[in-house]
């Protein structure tokens, strides 16, 4: 056996992780491109130093501040859709160092050992890594052409493999499919309550008017988690927190598996100062959305396919050597990502101008190499 004596299933493998390269224009891993204010970041940093006065405690480990914060917040992005269902209490509420954290101790707690995770590709790429490091076995179905999930499909396969976790994004990743409510409460009701319903809305606040959120169906579904985080539609994705909205009893066994005080002191305080300035961090949240919605137009008009996004990013294509268009891309400075199916980009919404420059960017790029590889004369 080679040093270092790992385990054989993880020998060669490489972590996971995006391309980080210093380029004038990073459109690559769904950050939202507007940093906070002078005064949120003072806010923050005068946080951050009344915790770090008490370093030498450890912080609280129910971390029952922020646990209410995340719920009242919750609570109001229900209330702003009109659905008057009930709120999220903080019983129901439990975060973690970014949603990834928060899976892995989901498939902790819940997959393991003879027990199976399921879900439907192309979806976020750490899925079967999660599934991997718990030992857990990993089913994999399949989405339609549209990226939409078959409810028909997807109940055959939780009826053949009867899966204890079945992780569903909406809007999924990379292609920001949203899901029906409809289909979620036909899966809940398949697994049952031998298993859990993972419903990741990581980029749930970038949804289109009209398309619900998952959180309406808790009451309805014990077995249901809707998981969130700040690192996208807040604007802090160095902050590392994520976490979701569940039935207390899915929280309580959370516990058992988590680290003790897996969340800091400064983590905590930062984030409930980011709450605090929830308005201005989601400011950006509409500017978004719309330059998303003239994006996939732009692209269409461009003559490629691109995936109807619920998202702050679209999934488009198809290219013969989707690898070319990617590095005639990076070398015009603008990062995207190649990601998803053979033949598809993924690119990020940035600000006006970061979009602007990778219309240009694309116009060149496909000048060389367009739709299906074909040279084009643009």
């Amino acid at each position: 056996m080679s040093f270092p004596p790992i385990r054989e299933e993880l020998r060669g493998l490489t972590p996971y992780g995006a391309p980080q390269l210093d380029v004038p224009v990073q459109l690559n891993t769904n950050e939202n491109p507007y940093a906070p204010s002078a005064a949120c970041v003072a806010d923050i940093a005068r946080a951050a130093g009344e915790a770090a006065a008490r370093l030498n405690r450890y912080p609280d480990r129910e971390f029952t501040v922020l646990r209410e914060r995340l719920a009242d917040y919750l609570t109001a992005d229900l209330r702003s859709t009109g659905s008057d269902a009930p709120g999220v209490t903080a019983g129901q509420v439990w975060a973690a160092n970014g949603s990834n954290e928060v899976m892995l101790q989901v498939l902790q707690a819940f997959g393991g050992p003879g027990r199976t995770a399921l879900s439907f590709a192309p979806t976020y790429s750490m899925y079967p890594e999660y599934a991997r490091d718990t030992h857990t076995a990993w089913v994999a179905g399949h989405r339609e052409h549209d990226f939409t999930l078959d409810p028909v499909h997807a109940r055959e396969l939780i009826e053949q493999h009867r899966p204890h976790v079945v992780l569903l994004p909406s809007p999924n990743n990379p292609t920001g499919t949203a899901l029906a409510p409809e289909t979620v409460t036909l899966l809940c009701e398949a697994v049952g309550e031998s298993g859990v319903v993972v419903v990741d809305e990581a980029y749930g606040e970038f949804r289109r008017t009209g398309t619900p959120t998952a959180l309406e169906l808790l009451p309805r579904h014990r077995n249901l988690v809707v998981t969130r985080t700040m690192s996208k539609a807040f604007a802090a994705a160095g902050l590392r927190l994520g976490y979701l909205a569940a039935d207390p009893a899915i929280c309580d066994a959370i516990r058992v598996v988590r680290l003790p005080y897996h969340l800091s002191a400064t983590t905590q305080a930062v984030a409930v100062a980011a709450l605090d300035h929830a308005t201005e961090l989601l400011g950006g949240v509409a500017d978004l959305r719309d330059e998303r919605d003239r994006t996939v137009v732009w692209l269409r008009e461009q003559g490629l396919q691109v995936a109807d996004s619920d998202a702050n990013f679209c999934l488009f294509g198809t290219f013969e050597d989707r690898h070319a268009v990617w590095q005639g891309l990076l070398d015009a400075g603008v990062l995207v990502r190649e990601v998803g199916p053979e033949g598809w980009l993924r690119v990020s919404i940035g600000t006006h101008e970061e979009m602007a420059t990778f219309r240009d960017a694309l116009r060149h790029a496909m000048h060389h190499h367009g739709p299906q590889g074909k040279e084009t004369t643009v």
